[in-house]
């Protein structure tokens, strides 16, 4: 197991590395010069423009400007905003915590509620079964861009059940006000983790010792909690940890739709005006949870699963 976690930190270090190099990159292709932004409407000497390029290193070759990046970035230096005139670190505290509370209230939505709905629909008969899954259906082929203006239009404009904008206050008031955004983040993505809890269950209750247990006469609850569930249950672990990637990913434009102070919106807004520092520390901070979050799927996967350890050459 030792050998494994380590060769899976690796896998992801080198994914940060080459994706730090590609979102550093990638900006600096981008149309436009970035002096242009730091400068703005105002007039500069040439000294005060040449003190802007050495304390930006834009006159360094790409691969030192990179270096340089990437070194600060390990000493939790993620540069200074061109928009903001402050700290990209101070800018990302307060809006991570938004980003935050959001995600985590979106998973747990996603397990109680889609993987409740999904051993409901493998468990229950056709007639509810179907309806569920044609739910799912039409869950999965709405993008969350249009959930979110479907939601606000319906449940904050026309009926006033929740607040169309605004992270809220405290706790309790987070909560309210992020329901919507949560709801239109999760509906893909938990309607997705309905059919793959289904499916997995159904295929489980398919199986040879399914049958011997109903042929020994063991009670229903009995085959369902030890036989199905326990079993069962190992790949919709593996699929909700990889949701939570997608939750990542998702956020920025749900944050946008709803008017959230969180990082996603931070995202888009330095991206329109090309606060480089900004984008280049949100990108890779997006990056590095989504590789994280890999990573602590891969463990749970082999703990789970025995028959994966036994693919990956892993003793119990």
């Amino acid at each position: 197991m030792p050998r494994f976690i380590a060769i899976r930190v690796l896998e992801g270090l080198a994914t940060l590395l080459v994706s730090s190099f590609l979102i550093f990159g990638a900006l600096y292709l981008a149309p436009g010069d970035p002096l242009s932004y730091l400068i703005g409407n105002r007039t500069l000497s040439d000294e005060a423009i040449a003190a802007l390029r050495e304390q930006y290193h834009l006159d360094d070759p790409f691969l030192v400007r990179w270096v340089a990046w990437l070194g600060d970035v390990l000493t939790g230096d993620l540069g200074r905003s061109i928009t903001y005139r402050d700290d990209v670190l101070s800018l990302l505290g307060p809006r991570l915590a938004t980003t935050t509370l959001l995600i985590a209230y979106a998973l747990v939505v996603i397990v109680v509620i889609g993987v409740g709905l999904g051993i409901v629909a493998a468990l229950s008969r056709r007639a509810l079964s179907d309806v569920i899954l044609a739910g799912t259906s039409i869950g999965v082929a709405i993008p969350s861009f249009v959930a979110a203006s479907t939601l606000i239009s319906v449940f904050a404009v026309g009926l006033g059940w929740f607040p169309a904008f605004g992270p809220g206050d405290g706790f309790f008031d987070r909560l309210y006000h992020l329901t919507l955004p949560v709801i239109a983040l999760t509906l893909a993505a938990g309607s997705y983790v309905i059919r793959v809890t289904r499916a997995a269950l159904r295929e489980e209750a398919a199986r040879d010792q399914v049958k011997a247990a109903v042929a020994r006469g063991l009670p229903r609850r009995t085959i369902i909690g030890r036989h199905i569930l326990r079993n069962g249950l190992t790949p919709v672990a593996t699929v909700v940890g990889l949701t939570l990637t997608s939750l990542i990913v998702g956020s920025v434009v749900v944050e946008r739709a709803f008017a959230l102070d969180g990082i996603g919106a931070l995202l888009t807004e330095a991206v329109a005006k090309k606060d480089f520092g900004v984008v280049q520390a949100i990108c890779l901070l997006l990056i590095t949870a989504v590789v994280i979050v890999v990573l602590i799927v891969d463990v749970i996967q082999v703990v789970i699963d025995p028959r994966v350890r036994e693919r990956q050459g892993i003793a119990a």
